[in-house]
């Protein structure tokens, strides 16, 4: 779409044949006489660019641009100025313009010259964009969710970052538990520090102490040398110890102690070591229940489960599915639209799998593809009666952000859009701020 352009100069013939040469550069162009009128539209319509006379009245453009800088931050500001008034110029870019132009100018040197504030603009909105973007992956990995439940669970995880109490995160296999716990680290005093992963079903019994708090030459056969544990190797970082319902009796005994003292010894060894390590847990098992049966420690239960969080299932948050089928289409490399009852059956299903399982079944299908339009036969054979989302009924909100997504397809410009919504182009403008579109 154009760039729209607010123009404001008190000089009726300079007003109108500048208007002439943007309006035939293919630029919408809105034009006032008197600055107080460009005011009171910066309050109601969206500009992308606004081209204003230094030399005005009853106000000035110096004046001008500080009331744009107020109500339309967003808005490239360029100033127009005879020679004399450069010193002026100068000034109005300290306090914010983007640049100025200096009377008077041919057709070609104003071409060129907007040309380049619309390639500044582009630029701008690309890094905005992109440091956006590094912004929401730092804040939350990949921990990609609408779902309110969701925003909840983050918000206490970042809450409790900044600690050094220890976390229990429970979810089945699937839900994110390990990013989860990259997120409480990444924001933690310790983040410049080891994040290291256990996973406490990989490794037999007899080994898993050792990983943990590493051993001494000699300690059992195999021990050929001295080696570090785990801990050891987290020392000043965060530790995440995934199925730790899993630990065996004797590693849990080794494990309390840890922490209740920071310390511990070495598999062979008699010295005592002390490190500085926060331990976040995860497991698929319902540990309370363990703890009733007497398959886990009572006492370490209650040391890993200082704060609990539980993540839901997939099946629990499917206002989440489309947003997660898409961000792993992206992540995939692929460019492919989405016929409507993939998405339906995607919906559907119980995902036992959870998140990995969507993530395995968008992967398969994009291969299955080649190119095309995912569809229903590209997704594995349970999927292909399910074309019937089990979803709650949309919101209000969400039947408008739909319909104002589709008429943005079909209307050639914001202009043709707001007209065929029956609202205002400022309207328009809002609910697309509102709805990120």
């Amino acid at each position: 779409m154009s760039a729209s352009i607010l123009l404001v100069d008190d000089e009726q013939n300079i007003l109108k044949t500048v208007c002439i040469a943007l309006e035939s550069s293919g630029y919408r162009v809105t034009s006032y006489l008197n600055p107080l009128q460009a005011v009171e539209a910066m309050r109601d319509t969206p500009f992308d660019i606004g081209l204003f006379d230094l030399k005005m009245q009853p106000i000035d453009g110096i004046q001008l641009l500080r009331e744009a800088r107020s109500l339309a931050p967003d808005m490239t500001v360029v100033l127009m100025t005879a020679h004399g008034s450069i010193n002026s110029a100068v000034e109005a870019i300290k306090l914010g313009a983007y640049d100025y132009l200096q009377k008077p100018f041919e057709f070609s040197e104003l071409q060129r010259f907007m040309d380049k504030v619309r390639e500044h603009r582009r630029l701008r909105a690309e890094v905005k964009e992109l440091k956006e973007a590094l912004s929401r992956r730092k804040a939350f990995g990949l921990l990609v969710t609408r779902s309110e439940r969701m925003k909840s669970i983050i918000d206490l995880a970042m809450k409790v970052a900044d600690s050094n109490i220890s976390v229990l995160v429970e979810g089945e296999s699937g839900t994110g538990k390990e990013l989860l716990a990259h997120l409480i680290h990444d924001h933690s005093p310790r983040r410049e520090k080891p994040f290291v992963t256990v996973n406490c079903t990989a490794l037999a019994e007899t080994l898993l102490e050792s990983e943990l708090f590493g051993h001494v030459k000699g300690a059992f056969t195999g021990a050929v040398r001295d080696r570090e544990g785990r801990f050891e190797a987290a020392d000043g970082g965060t530790m995440f110890l995934d199925e730790i319902g899993e630990i065996p009796s004797p590693t849990q005994v080794k494990l309390l102690r840890f922490l209740q003292h920071k310390e511990f010894e070495r598999v062979g060894e008699t010295t005592t070591s002390k490190v500085d390590v926060r331990v976040i847990a995860a497991t698929n098992r319902d540990l309370q229940a363990a703890v009733n049966a007497g398959a886990f420690r009572e006492d370490l239960f209650y040391r890993l489960n200082a704060v609990r969080i539980k993540l839901p299932p997939l099946r629990e948050r499917q206002e989440d599915i489309p947003l997660l089928a898409q961000h792993f289409l992206n992540k995939l490399g692929g460019m492919q639209d989405v016929a409507p009852q993939v998405m339906s059956a995607l919906q559907a299903y119980t995902w036992k799998g959870n998140v990995r399982e969507l993530e395995n079944v968008i992967e398969r299908a994009l291969i299955l593809s080649h190119g095309e339009t995912i569809q229903l036969y590209h997704l594995p054979e349970e999927f292909q009666t399910l074309t019937e989302p089990a979803q709650r009924p949309m919101s209000l909100e969400e039947i408008e952000q739909q319909h104002i997504i589709k008429v943005l397809r079909v209307a050639k410009d914001l202009d043709e859009a707001a007209m065929l919504l029956g609202i205002d182009p400022a309207t328009l403008w809002r609910k697309r701020k509102k709805y990120s579109l």
